[in-house]
């Protein structure tokens, strides 16, 4: 990455952040800077702000730009997990191992690519590589995710995301015993400051808010939780889990050193619960755990 470093003048005190960027660097759209500041990869005097941060005169803002790297993302015919279909939103069940949109790595076998295959009406909010999505969950985490067909749809979706009344449940299991039958984990998520390619608790971090309640308790070694999310940031079920100190089974990122080798987290997205953009109906979509995960927790349970 590129690290980038600009102070405020006058002219553009008192904008948004991400408008008063693209002014000031012709070359870098508002869009593009919102994803960024999403990332946590623009700073304002050191701290990770939003998107609507009004700047000030004499503020530093740091961006860390990502290597430009040309991707041509090509439908793909896959076999995917339709939910739920209509004009204007679409639902899928991602398997586990599957990314979600195109990056440096992983160019073909996305749900992107798979998506331009199955529809050719889809959002072109997030651009080119990220076509309807609207949220994204982690490559080796299964389960739910609503994509856009159009930008009424879009916007309306991620409205919803930001006023946190789309219903998020997961399914985790996680290390060690938790003793309470439910919780609440209210701690900032933001980078890592000592690993750029993890997110931590840290003071001048995005809000982040968790709840969750134990489903079962297996052998004294293992607890399976429901987290349902209030917020949505990077990795926020895995690092709060961690920091009460029941990390993911199988996580190769959060988890500790000695786990069961699952080929990743053991995290479902098994309920998803929206206002259609549309109708303005409720509409509520459960899809239960893989076989992958039946099959571990069978095994945990015989062992216990």
């Amino acid at each position: 990455m590129t690290v980038v470093s600009i102070t405020i003048d006058a002219e553009h005190a008192g904008e948004r952040l991400d408008k008063a960027l693209s002014s000031i660097q012709k070359d870098w759209s508002r869009t593009q800077i919102a994803n960024w500041i999403d990332e946590g990869l623009v700073t304002v005097n050191g701290k990770e702000v939003k998107a609507k941060y009004k700047v000030k005169e004499g503020d530093t803002v740091e961006v860390d730009v990502p290597e430009p790297e040309e991707l041509e993302v090509l439908p793909e015919k896959l076999d995917l997990d339709i939910v739920y279909e209509d004009t204007d939103v679409l639902v899928v069940n991602k398997p586990r191992g599957m990314v979600v949109h195109p990056a440096p790595g992983h160019t073909t076998g996305t749900l992107v690519n798979g998506l331009l295959y199955h529809c050719k009406d889809l959002s072109g909010i997030n651009g080119v590589l990220r076509p309807g999505i609207v949220h994204r969950i982690d490559k080796d985490t299964s389960g739910l995710l609503v994509v856009a067909k159009n930008d009424q749809a879009h916007k309306a979706l991620a409205e919803q995301l930001s006023t946190k009344t789309v219903k998020r449940k997961y399914i985790a299991l996680v290390h060690g015993h938790i003793p309470h039958n439910k919780g609440t984990i209210d701690a900032p998520i933001g980078r890592d400051p000592k690993d750029r390619q993890k997110q931590a608790i840290v003071d001048n971090g995005k809000e982040a808010i968790t709840h969750f309640r134990v489903l079962e308790r297996i052998g004294g070694k293992y607890t399976l939780v429901e987290c349902q999310l209030e917020t949505g940031r990077t990795h926020q079920i895995r690092v709060h889990m961690k920091y009460i100190g029941y990390p993911l089974v199988g996580d190769p990122k959060y988890g500790p050193k000695k786990t069961i080798d699952f080929g990743g987290q053991a995290l479902h997205a098994g309920v998803l619960g929206f206002k259609h953009p549309r109708t303005k109906e409720y509409m509520e979509f459960e899809v239960p755990l893989p076989a992958d995960f039946v099959n571990l927790l069978e095994q945990l349970r015989k062992e216990g």
